[in-house]
């Protein structure tokens, strides 16, 4: 599944996540279970309220390698086409 964050259109950070699930632009949301709370949570919420599938990354670290950076991320969102 985390395969799709390099082959599709993507964004990677809280921010820009957050900004394309506002605008209906996620079509896939991807979140590191190791982040802070007050994160997690608003993530979650707001995937909930936006009918966005979410699904959870061992670590900020597997994410971030899977986004094929050097860094660690606390989410990353495939965008619809």
């Amino acid at each position: 599944m985390l395969n799709q964050i390099k082959v599709g259109r993507s964004v990677i950070g809280t921010k820009q996540t957050l900004k394309m699930v506002k605008n209906g632009k996620a079509k896939i949301v991807y979140l590191a279970q190791d982040v802070e709370n007050h994160i997690f949570v608003e993530v979650e919420n707001l995937c909930k309220q936006n009918n966005v599938p979410l699904f959870y990354v061992e670590t900020m670290e597997l994410l971030g390698k899977s986004c094929g950076i050097r860094r660690k991320t606390a989410t990353a969102a495939v965008l619809s086409d």
